[in-house]
């Protein structure tokens, strides 16, 4: 079958139902403490009405201090442990990650409560949708291309003014599985969105995101979100999963040039993200508790573009 530009513009994994774990793979917990979880996971969206409601009135750090609190929460219901590496840096950001589930937008949050790109579908989701348009989330229509250059100016501004975004540049999720390369998406990091990072003068963030059975110690792609996965089979697979435990792994801030090529800055980027190793089993990890910590932001040295090394 031949392919339009829509599709060819679209991305997509190589992924599909051979990349979910096996039956029996993944310790599970019993049918009663999945119930929980799900009542738990229940309670937090509810909530997240009432902070959608907060959000819009209430001051920037104070906003923060709640969206981090009902993300952290939220993952936490769902039976998953958080653990961060790393720090982030004071100043404001453009932080990219790779993507592999609906969990990494309550990750990204539970770490760094900004605004975020997402694709246009994510609205419409019950509660999540709701409180993502409170938090600012900018939503991409993936079926207009032409729009791209409207959204890449609006990050522009918004990192002007002094605030943080969060884009999964992959554009789509994988399984991110052991010598699962093949599956990584066609074209890797997409540079549109770099651009706006390069416009506004603004350091970019790489994260890199993970998911492991700590009842195993290995690294495992049952919170995976793929294909034609539904999101009530996922997150079935999620709440009966025992101690699985999603890593955040914050890199060194890469800090483009004015006149900096957004590709070369997203190949860059991507780099960072995949040769970042995966947070060991049972690692004391110390969790950053706000957006803005201690510390300076490394400076980038004379006539180079990119501080790989920051």
């Amino acid at each position: 079958m031949t392919l339009g530009a829509r599709d060819l513009w679209r991305p997509f994994s190589g992924c599909d139902d051979d990349c979910l774990p096996a039956a029996g793979e993944v310790p599970t917990v019993p049918v009663v403490r999945r119930v929980l979880r799900l009542v738990a996971a229940s309670g937090m969206l509810l909530a997240g009405v009432g902070v959608a409601v907060l959000l819009p009135v209430l001051p920037a750090r104070e906003r923060q201090a709640v969206l981090r609190g009902w993300a952290r929460g939220t993952v936490r219901a769902f039976g998953v442990r958080l653990v961060i590496r790393g720090r982030l840096p004071r100043r404001r950001a453009l932080l990219v990650a790779n993507h592999v589930s609906w969990l990494d937008i309550l990750a990204v949050l539970a770490v760094a409560p900004t605004r975020m790109v997402a694709k246009r579908e994510i609205r419409s989701w019950p509660v999540v949708g709701l409180l993502a348009a409170a938090a600012g989330t900018v939503f991409v229509d993936r079926s207009r291309p032409r729009a791209l250059p409207a959204t890449v100016h609006r990050l522009a501004d918004t990192l002007r003014a002094g605030r943080s975004v969060a884009v999964f540049p992959e554009g789509t999720t994988w399984c991110a599985g052991d010598g699962a390369d093949g599956c990584r998406p066609g074209g890797g990091f997409r540079p549109a969105m770099f651009q706006a990072a390069v416009d506004a003068g603004s350091p970019v963030v790489p994260l890199r995101l993970g998911y492991r059975c700590d009842a195993t110690g290995a690294v495992t792609t049952v919170a995976a979100f793929l294909g034609a996965d539904t999101l009530l089979r996922s997150v079935a697979r999620v709440v009966a999963a025992r101690q699985l435990v999603v890593s955040v792994t914050i890199a060194a801030a890469l800090h483009p040039a004015g006149d900096a090529d957004r590709r070369l800055l997203a190949r860059a980027a991507e780099s960072a993200v995949h040769l970042m190793p995966v947070v060991p089993t049972r690692t004391r990890l110390r969790p950053v508790p706000t957006m803005t910590p201690a510390g300076s932001v490394p400076q980038v040295p004379a006539g180079r573009d990119l501080d790989l090394a920051a």
